[in-house]
């Protein structure tokens, strides 16, 4: 089987272009897609518990930290003791990083705007459909800790 005949190999080089482009889009402005992420997925009002930053865009605490630690040299966030729980850390937007929450937020939604005002809205959501089911799929496959399972996966269309 060629590479190109593979769903993850569609999957990976369309995240990698889309990666790029953010990327240079970002870089405009001093900052990385991942920041800009970073920034999308912290509450404004009440702030967001670090660790549930890391799994909404499927990052290694580690990385996370990173991304923290220089958002917060630059000013964009700030950190405060969770009132709620002593042992955790809500991460909050500082003025900056509303700014900069708000070109990500631009960003993205332009890139939404020329994507769906290319591709009819049918050929959309049935895109929708399939990575849907390809996600239950990984979810399925992950639970199972097996791809070689002789049960085949039960891949209810919704």
């Amino acid at each position: 089987m060629k590479p190109e005949d593979t769903v993850d190999y569609h999957i990976k080089t369309a995240w990698h272009a889309i990666s790029r482009m953010y990327n240079q889009q970002a870089a405009k402005y001093k900052a990385t897609m991942s920041e800009g992420f970073v920034l999308l997925n912290i509450k404004s009002d009440e702030g967001t518990p670090a660790t549930k930053i890391a799994p909404l865009m499927g990052l290694e605490s580690r990385s996370l930290t990173r991304i923290l630690k220089r958002l917060e040299d630059e000013g964009m966030i700030y950190k405060k003791k969770d009132p709620n729980d002593g042992r955790s850390v809500r991460i909050f937007l500082t003025d900056e990083g509303e700014k900069k929450r708000k070109i990500s937020a631009d960003t993205v939604k332009s890139f939404n705007v020329k994507v769906r005002s290319a591709i009819p809205e049918k050929k959309l959501n049935l895109f929708f459909d399939v990575m849907s089911q390809i996600n239950r799929l990984i979810e399925e496959v992950t639970k199972n800790k097996s791809l070689n399972n002789e049960t085949k996966p039960n891949l209810l269309v919704k």
